[in-house]
């Protein structure tokens, strides 16, 4: 059948043929693919003809079609079912996109053309879309320092390619730590287990041909730290799951941190930046290290002072077990959930059954379905994976998009949550409706229960899902989630809110074996417990991010867990709560540079999001149509058509302030 990466995909969606691709098709698809785009460009730069935003921008849009599509196929596959050939290539191609993407932005031709369409755009008479595009190729170009010459360009040519090779290596390094290691459990280790627990640790056991195990799998380790009365037990799995990446050997990634902290110092000045902070923040909304900081500070302390007035309630209950304590980093999530039975009288095994993931799914579509009017159709066609499931996305009998979602934990996935899209939205050059993937990482079973974070998970990466799908811009270039990183994060954070919209819970939550609804004072009580153990969760987070800015503020760190240590003491953090991600396995920061220095675009997000969701309360209606529309239009679909700010204004009227995120945390009064 030959290379089917490298032919124009047909049926009725052109989705990828995965049925006939194999891993010896990826690397000469590669090749061909960037030939095709090297041949493209050099058409582009050395053309005679004047410089237009047609012959320039326009071109440049069309210049990689064929290696962004094989590169879509790839590297969603790399990530949700890796294999030791598709690490390898990932290995192999790191620098080689590097050196080609270097190539691109050191063509000084090109920036030419690009900095006299800039320089004339007043006489060119854009539309506004085609001005904005213009604008941030310009800002590309600049920050990947076109405007270097000789030695320092060529520099840093190097420095960007090195790191490539590093932040793929961290990201094998953690999937290796994750996939090897595991616990077996034996009859009476299993003790105290819900049979939720049970099953996915029975379910992770026939995946690597044994009996029941713990793995390092979020969805499987967090609820035996909850539920475990087996201290020991609970220390060894934390331990080990906390070790990721700082094992030793040819998986530890301490020095590959310290390697890549140095290289990124060393590009923001080349670039004339005096930190990669300063670099990294300068596009984004909050724009300076300094404002960072200063919201990250503004809730640390009430969380702070939250978090140790629950770690005293805990170690209490921990005594009174008659354990010397103090309370541990793996004693939290146990005494926490006797503590929430106890208060809240929500004891997760009883609830989740309430929470399948099919009864979940059914309320994620639902709300797009009443906000949005999509629809969604199962679709039967050749997937990556077996886990792997479809949905053809349309309204009002039009086609919007195709939805993957691939859900269960697996030893060939990277750990976490993620969206991405294997196509992307656009008009110019041909209408291209998105196909967009939600990857989670949930315990696999069957039936597939979920907690009531894990249904968050859902929700939130189906608010980027509906980002990709809803875009409606003309150039790829701004299509969807290409925004503000500090922007990024609210589309999928309000989607969150959804799920607390007491009728949607009414109409969605159904006992898994009986099909009735979940009674109405559990309702109630799930509901009162939405803040429940908040300083907890927001002290893990904010010492991620603070952490996060500390190590790019200044001088990069010679030891990055000295530097971590030493943020930590400075912050009083709670003894018995780490980092929700610890230097070697912070896969945000050092897997890329997409999060790093960006750590705290979660919370800065949420600022909006809890804002944005009270726009919908002040209408009274979570469903309200006309604020949906507002949504939509400035938000869903606008992709990155305007600044941020800009655009977040013209759906709200305003800049929220950051007293509605801290009184969604409860921490308000804290």
């Amino acid at each position: 059948m030959g290379n089917q990466l490298m032919a124009e995909w047909g049926g009725a969606f052109a989705l990828p043929p995965f049925g006939a691709i194999v891993d010896a098709d990826f690397r000469p698809a590669f090749d061909a693919a960037l030939t095709q785009a090297r041949a493209n460009v050099a058409a582009i730069a050395v053309s005679d003809e004047a410089p237009t935003f047609a012959n320039v921008i326009e071109a440049l849009e069309l210049s990689e079609v064929a290696l962004t599509r094989v590169a879509g196929v790839f590297y969603n596959l790399v990530g949700a079912d890796s294999t030791p050939a598709r690490e390898a290539l990932q290995s192999e191609l790191a620098p080689v996109l590097s050196a080609y993407s270097s190539e691109i932005t050191n063509n000084a031709a090109l920036f030419g053309k690009i900095v006299a369409l800039w320089q004339g755009r007043e006489a060119l008479a854009l539309e506004p879309e085609q001005a904005r595009v213009l604008e941030l190729y310009r800002r590309m170009f600049v920050r990947s320092g076109a405007q270097l010459q000789g030695a320092e360009a060529a520099r840093l040519t190097e420095v960007k390619s090195r790191l490539a090779v590093l932040g793929t290596k961290f990201s094998q390094n953690l999937l290796a730590d994750e996939r090897e290691w595991f616990m077996e459990l034996a009859r009476a280790d299993m003790e105290g287990l819900p049979e939720f627990v049970v099953a996915s640790a029975v379910a992770a056991g026939v995946e690597k041909g044994l009996g029941p195990v713990v793995t390092l799998s979020r969805s499987l380790i967090v609820p035996f730290l909850q539920f475990s009365p087996k201290r020991a037990l609970r220390q060894r799995a934390y331990e080990a799951w906390v070790a990721r990446g700082a094992n030793g050997g040819a998986t530890d990634n301490r020095g590959i941190a310290a390697e890549i902290l140095a290289l990124r110092e060393e590009r923001a000045k080349l670039l004339g930046y005096g930190s990669f902070a300063e670099y990294r923040l300068e596009p984004e909304m909050a724009k300076t290290p300094e404002a960072v900081r200063g919201l990250l500070m503004r809730v640390w302390e009430p969380a702070k002072r939250r978090a140790l007035g629950d770690a005293a309630v805990l170690e209490a209950m921990l005594r009174a077990d008659v354990i010397a304590g103090p309370l541990e980093a793996w004693d939290w999530r146990y005494y926490s959930e006797k503590r929430r039975r106890a208060e809240h009288d929500l004891d997760e095994a009883v609830l989740k059954p309430y929470l399948s993931l099919e009864a979940m799914l059914g309320a994620m579509f639902d709300c797009a379905t009443r906000l949005f009017g999509l629809e969604f159709r199962p679709l039967e066609v050749p997937l990556y994976h077996p886990d792997a499931r479809a949905w053809e996305v349309s309204r009002n009998g039009a086609h919007v998009a195709v939805f993957i979602g691939d859900y269960f934990a697996r030893g060939s996935k990277r750990s976490g949550a993620w969206c991405s899209d294997i196509r992307a939205q656009k008009r110019f050059g041909g209408v291209q409706t998105p196909v967009v993937v939600n990857v989670c990482n949930f315990a696999k079973a069957d039936p597939a229960l979920l907690s009531y974070d894990d249904a968050r998970t859902l929700f939130h990466e189906f608010g980027h899902a509906l980002h990709q799908m809803l875009s409606n811009v003309t150039y790829g270039f701004i299509a969807g989630t290409n925004v503000a990183l500090d922007f990024v994060e609210l589309p999928s954070q309000l989607y969150e809110h959804w799920l607390e919209v007491p009728e949607v819970l009414e109409k969605h939550t159904r006992h898994v074996e009986t099909g009735e609804p979940m009674p109405a004072d559990m309702l109630k009580r799930l509901l009162a417990a939405g803040t429940y153990d908040q300083g907890f969760a927001t002290v893990e987070f904010v010492s991620s991010a603070l952490v996060d800015l500390a190590f790019h503020e200044g001088d990069a760190p010679a030891d990055p867990m000295q530097k971590q240590a030493e943020v930590l003491e400075g912050l009083g953090m709670p003894h018995a709560i780490r980092m929700r991600h610890a230097t070697p396995h912070f896969a945000h920061v050092f897997s890329g540079d997409h999060y790093s220095s960006g750590y705290y675009s979660y919370m800065w997000s949420e600022v909006m999001d809890a804002d944005a969701f009270a726009a919908f309360e002040e209408a009274g209606d979570p469903f309200d149509p006309e604020v949906a529309a507002r949504l939509e239009k400035y938000v869903l679909g606008a992709g990155g058509s305007e600044e941020a700010d800009v655009l977040y204004t013209k759906f709200r009227g305003r800049m929220p302030g950051v007293e509605p995120m801290l009184k969604g945390r409860g921490l308000l009064d804290a």
